[in-house]
């Protein structure tokens, strides 16, 4: 998954996106909402974390304007305003979800998981894919009861692939479920960790479809 992150206070942002991309979750962080603005523009995010006193304005007009403009994108709103019409407020506009400052942070990555599983209509923690049963929310691939141990980048993967089963998912849309506007992107990493996942679950689990990109079948041993 890919995820923007909008906190202005640059200690809290290194905090967050270092414990979201421990759980691999590729993160873009933005202090302002000209940042924020930027980024959805250019790019489609699995989620958005948004904080809403921010240096150039009130997140909650960033929030109503992707709703406005019909963004399919899970916001959860992330903030210090605690008053329930603070957060009545904060539904209304559009939030998906409402975390009060300060937050512990494994709470706020089962929420993130949480409302993107709502958006792909499968609120199940729990996917049987083939072979394997994909537990999103303990990010673990499991197969015949068994746990098989993925790295974070390796999960990033296999879970962007199974977001849409049976769906092929292009190498460009792999690279950005990997990683961040400011990391180097090597020409062959998408198929280093397609093989690395298939020397763990076997070579038939994800198929290669020639010109258009991977499909994970399940296919495993």
């Amino acid at each position: 998954m890919r995820l923007l992150l909008v906190e202005d206070q640059p200690v809290l942002s290194e905090a967050i996106g270092s414990h979201l991309k421990a759980q691999g979750i590729a993160v873009d962080a933005v202090l302002d909402l000209k940042g924020a603005q930027a980024a959805v523009m250019a790019e489609e995010f699995g989620a958005i974390l948004l904080d809403l006193s921010l240096p150039d304005g009130d997140g909650l007009d960033f929030l109503m304007r992707l709703r406005r403009e019909e963004r399919p994108v899970p916001v959860i709103i992330m903030t210090a305003r605690d008053q329930i019409r603070d957060r009545i407020k904060g539904l209304e506009a559009g939030a998906d979800d409402y975390l009060v400052k300060p937050f512990d942070l494994d709470e706020m990555v089962a929420r993130v998981y949480a409302v993107t599983r709502r958006y792909e209509g499968n609120p199940n923690p729990l996917l049987q894919v083939g072979d394997c049963q994909i537990d999103k929310t303990g990010h673990r691939v499991l197969l015949q009861g068994g746990e098989v141990r993925l790295t974070a980048k390796e999960w990033a993967l296999v879970e962007k692939l199974v977001s849409k089963p049976s769906a092929i998912v292009s190498k460009e849309q792999l690279e950005q479920s990997l990683y961040c506007f400011d990391d180097e992107i090597g020409s062959n990493i998408v198929e280093v960790y397609v093989s690395r996942i298939r020397s763990k679950l076997g070579k038939a689990c994800i198929e290669t479809v020639r010109g258009l990109g991977y499909r994970f079948t399940g296919v495993c041993g």
